[in-house]
């Protein structure tokens, strides 16, 4: 990106996509939102580009997407198979023995790799990084021509203990790579060197499991921007709110999970900041989600694991957000048992709410708060509609809701946006009251096509301080990836006593790790102000299961970082007494895991440009 070119941001939604564009010359910006078109998402991208402008005009491109979201939700991706060590193909299958209702002894789980495509090899590594027994390049060879011949379009190698001696799955991965005809193939440590085997497994997995459905898909945007002379970047936003190359969501398309809502959180956090306001919980509401997630002290909550449905586990860094069903699509129905529901089903945009027009019968919360008055009929958001239907919207309403509860349609709307308020209030209290944090200090920023519209009776339901309402909060996401910073991520497991420690190697470690992600991200073809390297240990005392995220405070300075045991000690006590008030004297203390994160700080973003001048009309 150019330091003086015209920006894009893009955000693909399940409803619509969201556009922002800024002529960084001219301090010029522009907004667009089009129908998502579902299925065919890079038809939706284009047609929002051509509203701002020849596409060849722009410098740069960064889109925010839910592609491998909703390919994991909907199990819309690709047929994969798994080649791992004898005796562990039903890890992906047992996960943690966990299930997906709590208080019930049913319930069912299917992998995103079925048995037959899980196949076993002679392979042993120990937990020290011993090679009991080499990996057999023929056995591998032989195993993934039967993966192909089953019509396997992507493999995952994931060996029992590749964090701790990668070459047996080095080695397997090469003999793959020699007959597979594309390039779908990832090993456990080459994305994933982390103890325990069921994340690693599953993250791998999935991994596999959207490298031909995101392929696909960055391949038809590229297509499409080719087609229109683009000769600019363009990036992808990570769930961790950083940018990648398309390069890199290629060969790592799990860390797209979550990339749109991502890029929503920084771009409130950045405007929270500027107004003054250190603590705010967003919330999201789209087409067919709310997604809430914290940030404290000017910071977004990073979460080292996340789970995406019930047993698709993915363990990198993503920014701390919590998705329900109820979204301005989000159907409302009475269910068997006399109980208004709202969502999670969602009348998408095709055919969308009852008031589109579009062949939709069943009534949504847009429907509900259009009936209300609490949208304009005569100023539909999208600009593809004239007018929205309301006597369509109340009659959807009384006949499904209404009816069935024995209220008039106007109660069973209020009803519908209670309920909704109810849900929502409910995803705010797990990630504020649940989780440590007082309401009561903090502002609701509601943004998404919908958003501002609840944000009364959240703070009120809540008890939130106040709401800040972007001025723009139906583009936020697509501003957060004009905003976002470049990020790429790295890890790796130790297992080192703090007594013990040979400052040397977690030196030289913690240097290597540095210039490698440094590499990745100034590779990326984005200028950038400077690049800053970012380390974080996970440590706990022996004895306990968990860990706890210890940053260093230190930086990358040539081939060292400067750190010493003295230092990570006290990191971690720091660390431990914020997070339990005490330590625990006398009991050894671990290094478990090193993590390590470049961030590539682009040209700090002008939020004033985006106010109004004086004497205009809101």
């Amino acid at each position: 990106m150019s330091a003086r070119g015209t920006v894009v941001g893009v955000d693909v939604g399940g409803t619509f996509t969201d556009l922002f564009l800024f002529d960084e010359a001219e301090r010029r910006f522009r907004t667009a939102k089009v129908p998502s078109n579902r299925g065919d998402e890079a038809s939706g991208f284009l047609a929002g580009l051509r509203t701002l402008g020849e596409v060849r005009s722009f410098s740069s491109i960064v889109h925010g997407t839910t592609v491998g979201t909703n390919a994991l939700l909907e199990r819309k991706g690709a047929r994969i198979g798994v080649i791992t060590t004898r005796g562990f193909r039903d890890v992906l299958e047992m996960r943690r023995r966990d299930r997906p209702r709590t208080w019930g002894l049913w319930g069912d789980f299917t992998p995103i790799a079925d048995r037959d495509m899980r196949l076993e090899v002679d392979e042993r590594v120990l937990a020290d990084g011993t090679i009991r027994t080499p990996a057999d390049a023929q056995a591998v060879r032989e195993a993934a021509a039967a993966l192909l011949a089953k019509g396997a379009q992507a493999v995952a190698i994931v060996f029992v203990n590749a964090y701790a001696n990668a070459a047996n799955e080095a080695a397997a991965a090469a003999a793959v790579r020699a007959i597979w005809p594309n390039d779908n193939v990832i090993a456990s440590s080459e994305i994933l060197p982390e103890i325990r085997e069921f994340e690693r497994a599953s993250t791998t997995a999935i991994n596999a499991y959207l490298q031909p459905v995101v392929g696909s898909y960055l391949g038809k945007l590229e297509a499409a921007l080719q087609g229109e002379s683009f000769g600019g970047t363009f990036h992808i936003v990570q769930s961790n709110g950083g940018v990648m190359s398309t390069a890199t969501a290629r060969r790592l398309p799990v860390r797209t999970a979550l990339s749109g809502p991502a890029a929503g959180v920084i771009a409130a956090a950045a405007i929270a900041r500027a107004a003054g306001f250190p603590n705010v919980i967003t919330g999201d509401l789209g087409g067919t989600s709310f997604d809430v997630s914290l940030i404290a002290g000017g910071r977004s909550v990073l979460a080292a694991q996340t789970t995406v449905d019930f047993g698709l586990v993915i363990r990198t860094p993503m920014i701390e957000i919590s998705t329900i069903g109820a979204g301005g699509g989000s159907i409302a129905q009475v269910d068997k048992g006399g109980l208004l529901q709202v969502g999670p089903e969602s009348a998408g945009s095709r055919p969308g709410p009852v008031c589109y027009g579009q062949g939709n019968d069943r009534p949504t919360l847009t429907d509900a708060n259009v009936v209300l008055g609490r949208i304009n009929a005569d100023r539909p958001i999208g600009g593809q509609l004239a007018r929205l239907d309301v006597e369509a919207a109340k009659a959807a309403i009384g006949r499904h809701v209404g009816e069935p509860l024995g209220i008039g349609a106007m109660e069973a709307a209020e009803a519908i946006v209670r309920v909704a308020n109810a849900k929502m209030a409910g995803a705010i209290r797990l990630v504020s009251i649940e989780r440590g944090h007082d309401p009561t200090t903090f502002a609701i920023m509601p943004f998404g096509g919908g958003g501002a519209l609840h944000a009364g009776a959240l703070v009120r339901d809540v008890g939130l301080a106040s709401a800040l309402v972007p001025r723009f909060p139906g583009i936020t996401s697509a501003l957060g990836c004009v905003i976002a910073d470049l990020r790429h991520d790295q890890v790796r497991t130790v297992n080192w006593m703090l007594d013990d420690l040979d400052v040397g190697a977690l030196d030289r470690l913690m240097t290597e790790q540095g210039h490698a992600a440094d590499r990745v991200v100034a590779g990326a073809g984005v200028a950038v102000e400077r690049i800053d390297v970012l380390y974080e240990l996970d440590m706990h005392y022996m004895g306990q299961t968990h860990t706890i995220s210890v940053p260093l405070p230190v930086t990358l300075s040539g081939e060292t970082t400067g750190v010493t045991a003295a230092l990570v000690r006290e990191a971690f006590e720091t660390s431990y007494r914020t997070s339990f008030s005490r330590l625990l004297p006398g009991i050894p203390i671990r290094i478990v895991t090193l993590r390590t994160a470049a961030i590539g700080r682009r040209p700090p973003f002008d939020l004033s440009a985006l106010a109004p001048a004086e004497g205009a009309t809101l």
